[in-house]
């Protein structure tokens, strides 16, 4: 039955490719995919019933075991690191070897090459933004200065080049045949590459939109409304920590000038909504067993394949397990023998603009301290399947590279603007997850973050010797207060970032009294750090609901933890709420629409808890959605991109002053204080709770938040999960959106023997023909785990296969 539903599934797809073949480039040639000896059909199986028991692998200096568990997660058991890395680029390759290739060819601003014209335009995006420069500059740099590490990506690239010379047509990923392209060989440079991918992914900048927003109502408004420390503030690193270091000292110029912000209109890229993360850590002395806990759950978008990959990787002088990323060496988020690590975005502002005046047309000069010099233009060849190459002229100055010019949305009126950015410089992240992979203590912790530049990141750490800490740890610019909000003036030297903070001066803590860390994408410190932090996303709720739990709990166990990272509450509605409903009740007493009478008393009754099955959730976050539109939308003008006041300050102002002039609608005649926008908004909300009633029936939150996770290539709807019953929301610890949500979960118990769980939304397995393709979601969706404790090679309980590589 698995099996027809999967052809069924299949030949849905297979129609929808050919119906939108025009997007695709050429339609796939459909006797061959049809072909019942290496086409699709070939696809419909899952891994236990096609495994082999011996595979040879050259270059092995040993033998190398591997065991698969129930859920088809692989346990690799090597005699040296180089065997380990091999095996692993290998394996992972097996299960991943589409999603490895389709992800990295996206951050080399390739997808042209598979899909055709329809990708031009974000190829070009990708490579004007510099992430293959910024790759090319990692690869140098480990190749020069870090043979080890060369060496290791080296053979990780073998082990994948190895299946793919050995995999036949059959077995080739479906995404292959439906696309109709092959697999090309692997290299250590698409390993950096990825990891630059997720720099990417995890940064973004508000500089066009403060500028517009400065010129619109004044830097003294925009001080009061986006206070860099706002009063909330329960920081990653514990309030009034004690900073024994000297600063280095930073100039603060005088009377700058900023470029003229008359001409800044359009859109720069702004990072996914939704993306954020929660880890923590708690010492023996608040567990129940007296020993530390760690938990982590990285919130990004949800796909399938997942972007984790579950493995162990075991050689006689290490056994680490975790979330790998299918391309990268070793695991990123997990643990050991002796310690545990995770990671959270920190969201701190690494990414500037500056204004570019150049000489001439030719652009070959520009203007830097009143003194013309010369740029340097980089080439782009981005080949389109079934046209020639289109060949993109990028001018590069000593900032970086200038993302828009007169080739490239010339329409734009913000051109020639440089992009600098710590992703545009040599680092070795891979050798900050290798060395954390074998770390003992606390300072092999450390050494391992001095590596690490981008993207910011919490790493949160706990060890089997009782030790909990968490490091803000990138490479962050040194800046004077208000550096790098507004766009800058690329000919001043005055607007240069001055230096860079010394790692060892990064906000960290090791065992703080109160008996845990934790990191929810809010601001890294409080005011008594010595030096600018700056960034518009930090987050203002999720980090006080954990840090007041965790407060609060004793004896805490891992269903604690389990239950604190599915944690529904929605701190952000219980503080809004009572004051939308007093506003409202002070402008109208009596409410005589039936519906609204209903709504109404619904949210006088709320627990704030998001579950799926409750329909109170989706009547707030109407109501405030049309709240928050009605306060700030008079900014708004066509064409121009702003930042908006966030829901924590907004709140604040809706309680604290009712009857400020910002909630006046200068469109009408008469003047609007706090209680008119709440009942205006409250009746946009009746309305539009009614029409939803009418055209899909109950407004429960789970069908009315729409969790899907999609397949990378979105038009894949068949491989993708719709509607997906869950909980949760932004801002809420379990952030799982319509579209974000928590990528990975895992907890893990330092004890005498190290317990450990964890779940992904998905499967072990990319081929949507497997039972593993998505037989983690159920478990995901409500809260569930597997067991993720560090197995040995003689444990032969709940084994799947086993497979020997031998040499």
């Amino acid at each position: 039955m698995r099996y027809l539903v999967f052809i069924l599934v299949l030949l849905i797809t297979v129609c929808l490719a050919v119906a939108i073949s025009f997007q695709f480039g050429s339609i796939p040639p459909l006797g061959k995919l049809l072909d019942p000896h290496h086409g699709f059909w070939q696809n419909a199986y899952s891994e236990d019933e096609i495994s082999d028991s011996e595979i040879r692998l050259v270059n092995l200096k040993e033998s190398v075991e591997v065991i698969y568990d129930e859920n088809l997660i692989p346990h690799i058991f090597a005699q040296n690191e180089e065997d380990l890395f091999r095996t692993q680029g290998y394996v992972t390759a097996q299960h991943r070897l589409w999603q490895m290739e389709f992800q990295t060819m996206a951050a080399a601003g390739r997808l042209s090459e598979i899909v055709g014209e329809r990708a031009l335009e974000l190829d070009r995006m990708t490579r004007r933004k510099g992430l293959t420069y910024g790759a090319d500059l990692g690869m140098k740099f480990i190749q020069e200065k870090d043979i080890a590490t060369f060496r290791l990506l080296e053979a990780y690239a073998d082990g994948v080049n190895q299946y793919i010379a050995q995999m036949t047509d059959a077995r080739m990923p479906l995404e292959y045949k439906i696309l109709n392209y092959r697999p090309e060989p692997w290299t250590a440079y698409k390993s950096i590459l990825l990891l630059k991918y997720m720099t990417d992914m995890l940064v973004g900048d508000q500089d066009l939109q403060y500028t517009n927003l400065r010129e619109l109502i004044g830097e003294d408004l925009i001080n009061r409304l986006f206070p860099e420390y706002p009063d909330s503030n329960d920081p990653v690193i514990e309030q009034d920590r004690k900073w024994d270091f000297v600063p280095l000292e930073v100039k603060v110029p005088e009377d700058m000038v900023y470029p003229d912000a008359s001409i800044f209109l359009k859109t720069m890229p702004n990072p996914e909504p939704g993306i954020g993360s929660n880890n923590w850590a708690v010492s023996g002395k608040k567990t129940k067993i007296g020993h530390p806990i760690l938990a982590n759950d990285p919130h990004l978008g949800l796909n399938l394949p997942s972007l984790w990959f579950a493995m162990q990787l075991t050689t006689p002088s290490q056994s680490t397990k975790g979330a790998t990323l299918p391309g990268a060496l070793g695991v990123i988020s997990g643990f050991n023998e002796n310690i545990a690590w995770g990671v959270t975005n920190a969201t701190r502002d690494v990414r500037d603009w500056y204004a570019i005046q150049f000489k001439n047309e030719k652009r070959t000069e520009y203007l830097y301290k009143d003194e013309w010099i010369a740029s340097t233009l980089r080439i782009e060849e981005i080949k389109i399947k079934g046209q020639n190459p289109f060949m993109d002229s990028v001018i590069y100055t000593h900032h970086g590279p200038v993302v828009y010019d007169k080739s490239f949305r010339s329409g734009r009126l913000d051109v020639n603007f440089a992009l600098k950015w710590t992703l545009h410089m040599e680092s070795n992240e891979q050798k900050t997850f290798l060395l954390l992979n074998k770390a003992i203590d606390h300072s092999d912790y450390e050494k391992a973050l001095s590596h690490y530049t981008a993207p910011a990141q919490n790493f949160v750490f706990a060890s089997k010797s009782g030790d909990i800490a968490m490091k803000v740890q990138g490479k962050f610019p040194l800046k004077w207060k208000g550096q790098g909000k507004f766009l800058m003036d690329g000919n001043d030297p005055r607007f240069e970032w001055q230096g860079f903070i010394p790692n060892e001066q990064n906000p960290s803590t090791l065992n703080p009294i109160r008996g845990f860390v934790s990191s929810a994408n809010q601001n890294s410190v409080d005011p008594s750090y010595p030096y600018y932090v700056f960034d518009n996303g930090f987050e203002q709720y999720r980090n006080r609901r954990i840090n007041s739990r965790l407060t609060e709990l004793s004896d805490i166990t891992l269903e604690d933890m389990k239950a604190l990272q599915f944690d529904n509450y929605y701190l952000h509605a219980s503080e809004a709420l009572p004051v939308m409903l007093n506003l409202l009740e002070i402008k109208n007493q009596d409410v005589e629409n039936p519906k609204a009478n209903k709504y109404l008393d619904q949210l006088k009754n709320w627990n704030f808890y998001t579950h799926p099955n409750q329909t109170e959730p989706a009547l707030f976050q109407v109501w405030w959605e049309h709240l928050h539109k009605g306060i700030w939308s008079k900014w708004e003008r066509e064409g121009i991109s702003i930042v908006l006041p966030n829901n924590y300050e907004t709140t604040k102002l809706l309680k604290n002053e009712p009857l400020d002039l910002l909630f006046d609608d200068p469109e009408t005649p008469d003047v609007e204080v706090a209680t008119d926008v709440a009942t205006k908004s409250f009746e946009a909300m009746v309305a539009e709770i009614e029409a939803w009633e009418k055209e899909n029936g109950e407004y429960n939150w789970a069908s009315f938040k729409g969790t899907s996770i999609q397949h990378l290539v979105p038009d894949f709807k068949s491989f993708s999960a719709e509607n997906v019953y869950t909980g949760g929301g932004r801002g809420i610890v379990n952030a799982t959106s319509e579209r974000h949500g928590a990528s990975w979960r895992f907890v893990v118990e330092m004890g005498e023997e190290i317990t450990a769980f964890g779940i992904y939304p998905g499967g072990q397995s990319g081929n949507p023909g497997s039972k593993y393709y998505d037989n983690f979601l159920k478990k995901w969706a409500n809260g569930e785990y597997v067991d993720f404790n560090l197995r040995k090679p003689e444990h032969k309980e709940n084994i799947l296969f086993t497979t020997t590589f031998n040499k």
